[in-house]
């Protein structure tokens, strides 16, 4: 990340005005190429399991062969409990350089993504919605829309063809709107019709393509209206997102930086989003249709 103070300070001025911004370059070009080999690896991992995989927080998404005629990976989850890359990652200092200003120097994380559309999985969209949705427990937090932001790193081009984010700017300042939590269920089966955006005060002609090359990042916060619609190219799209809240004021997440010193995963996982992770945190394969 360059850390031109007035370009920092114009980034988070944006993300605050209009609930997002873009930053180039997040992660330094020197480094992206072993960013994307180490996703390469990690695909490649997942993909031997027959169906959607998990162990304590750790969880690979699959769409098996026999309902979509191929295998894929279309997320995981956590997976930094695999990698010690991504581990490390998870506390890069282009973290710590974006998110200080925002929520300190003492901060946890709750959610690590990586969102792949391989070429030929139809389920690769995501309808729009706020990630407010997914803060079942907001009890657990003193002030969880002030407290959290999300960054999302592009690992491959993310182009309108193979699906990249679409944003709504300015949406956040409307509060929670409750976009796709009827209709479809999973934000990934179905698209959202632009009467649905503008039934909620939205006008669909303000939706913004996020087009990035490896290694840039989008930031956003858990108000901001996002989706975006299938890969219909033939090149893949992996994007890696993760959400971080104010250590102080969070009983949830494991700590990535402390006093902005970054910290590793501990022995065992702690709860972030998910109570019925602690169901069960053996290894265990989770055969679900929930793609029918």
């Amino acid at each position: 990340m360059q850390t031109d103070a007035r370009a920092l300070d114009s980034a988070l001025e944006q993300f605050r005005a209009e609930g997002y911004t873009i930053i180039r370059n997040f992660i330094p070009a020197d480094e992206v190429a072993t960013l994307r080999a180490e996703t390469k690896k990690l695909y490649e991992t997942a993909i031997t399991h027959h169906a959607t995989y998990k162990h304590g927080n750790l969880t690979y998404e699959i769409l098996p062969e026999a309902h979509f005629g191929a295998r894929y990976v279309i997320q995981a989850y956590w997976f930094a409990w695999a990698s010690e890359y991504f581990d490390k990652f998870r506390s890069h200092p282009a973290n710590l350089e974006l998110l200080e200003p925002l929520i300190g120097r003492n901060i946890k994380q709750v959610t690590q993504q990586i969102h792949w559309k391989p070429p030929g999985a139809s389920l690769t969209g995501y309808r729009f919605h706020q990630d407010l949705r997914f803060r079942e427990s907001k009890e657990a937090f003193e002030d969880v829309v002030r407290d959290s932001v999300t960054i999302g790193v592009a690992i491959d081009p993310a182009t309108k063809d193979n699906g990249c984010l679409r944003i709504v700017p300015r949406s956040h300042t409307n509060g929670y709107l409750g976009l796709s939590d009827n209709g479809e269920g999973s934000i990934m089966k179905g698209l959202t019709h632009n009467d649905e955006l503008t039934a909620v005060g939205l006008d669909p002609d303000d939706i913004l393509d996020v087009e990035l090359q490896p290694g840039d990042a989008v930031v956003w916060g858990l108000l901001t209206v996002h989706g975006s619609l299938p890969n219909s190219s033939a090149n893949d799209r992996a994007f890696a997102l993760s959400s971080y809240v104010r250590g102080e004021t969070s009983q949830r997440g494991e700590w990535a930086f402390k006093d902005g010193v970054g910290t590793r995963l501990g022995a065992t996982p702690q709860l972030c989003k998910n109570e019925r992770l602690f169901d069960n945190l053996e290894p265990h394969y989770d055969e679900t249709k929930w793609f029918l």
